[in-house]
């Protein structure tokens, strides 16, 4: 699927302007040190004429047809490149956990690692670090999500194929 890039859209935003829109798709998952399961997701990536996006991503389990039934997670956040092909990317999940990632934008490729992780006195998670890929392949949005707790070192957590909605 095309999509048009607005003539408005904030000139450091045009390495992400791929993203922009919504997606959905279906993806596998692990929990560190329990079982496989698959979900379904949605992204949407939007901007306000700001030099940054707007993220919301959230996954779901489903039912024997694949529908989105009962919510896994989501989170939120802001991506907010720089001219030199750099990233910063700062997300929340609900769960009490904030992230600051920092990366790269080459082409269709997006490389984030943690440079800050905090979680609140009563996060459900003991999140330490992350490592995310990001791709355009074949006009879908490809992610995968490694991440790291107090007691499992960094592992492949989420990763789904994204088409454009």
């Amino acid at each position: 699927m095309t999509f048009e890039i607005d003539s408005r859209l904030d000139p450091r935003l045009l390495g992400l302007a791929w993203m922009l829109g919504h997606w959905e798709g279906a993806g596998n998952g692990h929990h560190p040190g329990g079982e496989d399961f698959t979900y379904s997701v949605t992204a949407d990536f939007t901007e306000n004429g700001g030099s940054y996006l707007h993220y919301i991503m959230q996954w779901f389990s489903t039912d024997d047809q694949g529908r989105p039934v009962t919510s896994l997670g989501m989170e939120t956040g802001f991506w907010r490149p720089d001219p030199d092909g750099g990233l910063e990317v700062l997300i929340v999940h609900p769960e009490g956990i904030a992230e600051i990632y920092v990366g790269t934008i080459e082409g269709a490729k997006i490389e984030l690692t943690t440079d800050v992780v905090a979680r609140t006195v009563s996060a459900d998670i003991p999140a330490t670090g992350g490592h995310r890929l990001y791709g355009n392949v074949e006009s879908d949005l490809l992610f995968a999500y490694d991440r790291g707790t107090a007691e499992h070192d960094l592992q492949p957590y989420l990763w789904a194929r994204l088409a454009r909605a």
